[in-house]
């Protein structure tokens, strides 16, 4: 997630400039008791910009401050039923004993009335007796009161929730749970679709280094699914730069950091390099001592596809300027799944081609000019793919070559090399970051991406 800024003074009516900075694992807002999160921002059509929120799908009508309202609400009604059904309880035992009292005072009311004002001692012992009966009826009829008292602040309040929850359901809208839910999912399916739109822009600047944890050799790779939903934040590591076959998974990221929860995949097939990514589920790599791109599925543990890169170098034929069997370089941004390698016929300047995920053929490819063996790592976003002029200190983002239009520029976007031997740099669209492995150290940037966003109005 991203913090976003709108630089002043506002820019001609056609055009608005945004200036983008992603934040690894951050949002630009959380609610700790209600798990809210500001996802990205947006542009209505009068040019505006807009903040928007998305709701977990998990439970999507209950994250909004109305609903919090009314679920209060909702616990109020509760008590109040629950104390009218005890209520309830109570006053119809009371019945059962006046209507027991009843007869008895009938009894007693019709002796007197024949008693013609004279009563022996027998007959007034007896009603003595009778009356003694009937005194506890007094604290039943003061008991009366009391519930009677309750039950009209009871139907009081009732009145006054009611009027609240219909307050509510008119602001809300007449519609069902259902209906709500299939609303609400449509509106989230539309922010994220305008995310994507917003997400993309040119590399303008690095973060400083966050150093996430110290752990195995000089050489590997660390990364998260870049196609998973953000609830999804398993972590999986790979060790070495030739002949690995381990893979381990970690639950989440803080596991990851505590080096617990995982499992362990074991390839098939050894890789090489570090060039590796996760995609939709699946691991994409290079099969050592080939050319041969593999698709392992972790949920299967199984590949389900593999094929040759035509003509790509391989076994430090044509690797990045650290070696390392870096000779296929696997990559994911906004808008798919990318190989970066060199060929003979290009003469060991770096290719870039787009790969069908699923039958794992190139889709496209375009010759950069860049000569590989002088690019320390390299990674793409939004079609653009960025070359640094070193894997050592002093490195920085020196080469850009834009697929959308065939075309390239010299950069100077320096970023700190803490640990001062990089040997995996890649870019995840989902966390608007870089995952780096530096040295025996996993590291993640943040990026900066610059904004040119048309208004509806325009073509």
């Amino acid at each position: 997630m991203w913090p976003l800024t709108v630089p002043p003074p506002p820019p001609p009516p056609l055009l608005l400039l945004l200036l983008c900075s992603g934040l690894a694992g951050q949002t630009l807002f959380q609610s700790p008791e209600e798990g809210w999160q500001l996802y990205t921002s947006a542009q209505a059509p009068d040019g505006k910009c807009i903040c928007t929120a998305v709701i977990p799908a998990q439970s999507t009508c209950s994250r909004d401050g109305r609903s919090r309202e009314l679920r209060q609400l909702m616990g109020k009604v509760q008590n109040v039923s629950q104390s009218m059904e005890v209520l309830e309880l109570r006053t119809y035992r009371d019945l059962q004993y006046v209507r027991s009292m009843e007869t008895l005072m009938r009894s007693l009311d019709a002796r007197l009335r024949a008693a013609d004002g004279s009563l022996s001692a027998k007959s007034f012992q007896e009603l003595k007796d009778r009356m003694s009966e009937l005194l506890p009826l007094s604290s039943v009829l003061e008991q009366y009161k009391a519930d009677t008292r309750t039950i009209v602040r009871l139907r009081e309040e009732v009145r006054n929730l009611s009027s609240s929850l219909a307050a509510i359901q008119e602001e809300m809208g007449a519609y069902g749970y259902e209906d709500l839910q299939r609303r609400v999912m449509a509106l989230e399916a539309r922010l994220h679709a305008c995310a994507q739109k917003l997400g993309c822009g040119k590399l303008t600047g690095v973060s400083n280094p966050i150093t996430v944890r110290a752990m195995g050799s000089r050489f590997g790779s660390w990364m998260t699914d870049t196609m998973a939903p953000s609830a999804d934040s398993r972590v999986w590591y790979m060790d070495g730069y030739y002949k690995g076959r381990r893979v381990l998974e970690f639950r989440t990221l803080g596991d990851f950091i505590k080096g617990q929860n995982f499992i362990q995949h074991l390839l098939p097939q050894p890789w090489a390099g570090t060039g590796h990514v996760v995609y939709n589920g699946s691991l994409f790599y290079n099969k050592y001592q080939s050319n041969v791109v593999v698709k392992y599925h972790f949920r299967s543990r199984s590949v389900l596809v593999q094929r040759s890169l035509p003509g790509a170098g391989y076994n430090n034929t044509f690797p990045y300027s650290w070696g390392g069997f870096s000779d296929m370089d696997f990559m994911v941004d906004e808008s798919g799944l990318w190989a970066v390698y060199t060929t003979n016929q290009n003469a060991g300047n770096i290719v870039v081609s787009r790969l069908d995920p699923h039958t794992l053929e190139v889709v496209r490819s375009w010759d950069t000019g860049y000569p590989k063996r002088s690019a320390g790592e390299a990674f793409m976003i939004c079609g653009v793919l960025y070359v640094t002029n070193s894997h050592l200190a002093g490195a920085k983002v020196y080469f850009a070559y834009f697929t959308n239009t065939s075309s390239y520029e010299y950069t100077d976007v320096p970023f700190h090399n803490q640990y001062s031997h990089i040997s995996m740099l890649d870019y995840n669209p989902r966390e608007r970051a870089l995952y780096t492995w530096n040295n025996g150290h996993q590291v993640l940037y943040n990026v900066t991406l610059f904004h040119v966003i048309s208004t509806a109005g325009d073509p």
